[in-house]
């Protein structure tokens, strides 16, 4: 009698060091549009995590920025827990992103409203440290 092996669902990862400019932030976005596409993820969140690694990557290109250092993506696609990590890591540690909803951006600005796009497309984010020198910043969406 043959029986099959129940097949877990794989959990898969990537993770890529891209260059601290506008050009590593646009491939960050590029590259998290294929993985999820490869990784056969809803369009829905697929648009979703676009957005959320564009405004991260920005972020750590215009804010996170240290002379001659990089930032990584790395995405986590979990279907057991039905999650997708997208975290962003950049070399500046002293400026981490307040994570209250108090943001006042003057209405012609025409930066500063990054976070709260993270925070609407987002399920959940948040920070953590990154000793000796660097801050990762994460986001969650449900699959």
């Amino acid at each position: 009698m043959n029986t099959a092996t129940p097949q877990l669902p794989t959990v898969r990862t990537f993770t890529q060091q891209l260059s601290s400019t506008r050009r590593g932030a646009r491939l960050a976005r590029l590259l998290t549009c294929e993985h999820l596409r490869t990784w056969q993820t809803s369009p829905v969140v697929t648009d979703r995590a676009e957005q959320i690694v564009a405004e991260l990557a920005n972020n750590a290109v215009l804010h996170g920025h240290v002379s001659g250092r990089d930032f990584r993506l790395d995405l986590t696609h979990d279907p057991v827990t039905g999650v997708l990590r997208i975290a962003v890591t950049d070399a500046d540690g002293d400026r981490l992103p307040s994570l209250g909803t108090d943001w006042v951006t003057p209405p012609h600005s025409e930066s500063g409203r990054g976070l709260l796009i993270v925070t609407a497309l987002a399920d959940r984010w948040g920070t953590e440290p990154r000793p000796p020198s660097g801050k990762t910043v994460w986001a969650e969406c449900a699959l």
